[in-house]
């Protein structure tokens, strides 16, 4: 199945201390993320992905098809474009490598967060994201959600208050 090629903004550059919600879908719709060891295979490449190009992983989520990360730049030179490539390729190859397998679609899709109510808001769809899905009734009891910085007892309470939507 391919996507139509989403749009980035043509007046930002993706670089700095900014924040964004990014969702990575894997090729065909595959589930590949019904798996723990597909899972920590993927999760070490995006965390070195991010590491590697000055960035924290806020939040993440793995459906069974698809991935959401909530992400942050740590420094002025932070390169969000570079960093979702170097993801995609890294987890990708080594997806690769252990599964003979292509992992993900071409593109994924990016959301600039411009303010913190906006990030919490971006960050309780992705801990939400199992729910609606009906995989669990709670975040907590989803497996394959988290965060590089925080624990899910501590992102699960930073977005408690949140008005609903």
């Amino acid at each position: 199945m391919r996507t139509k090629r989403p749009e980035h903004l043509k007046t930002f550059s993706y670089r700095g201390c900014h924040r964004y919600s990014l969702t990575f879908c894997t090729d065909s719709r595959r589930c590949h993320f019904v798996d723990a060891s597909n899972v920590e295979i993927v999760t070490q490449q995006i965390l070195r992905a991010a590491t590697q190009m000055q960035f924290v992983v806020l939040a993440y989520c793995f459906m069974p098809d698809h991935l959401h990360l909530v992400i942050e730049g740590q420094r002025e030179d932070a390169d969000a474009l570079r960093f979702i490539k170097l993801a995609k390729q890294y987890s990708g190859f080594y997806f690769s490598q252990a599964r003979g397998q292509s992992l993900w679609q071409r593109y994924g899709f990016e959301h600039v967060l411009r303010d913190d109510e906006l990030t919490l808001v971006a960050v309780r769809y992705v801990l939400q994201n199992p729910v609606r899905a009906g995989l669990v009734s709670h975040p907590k009891a989803y497996p394959f959600i988290g965060s590089q910085v925080y624990s899910v007892d501590e992102l699960l309470e930073a977005v408690a208050d949140l008005p609903s939507t």
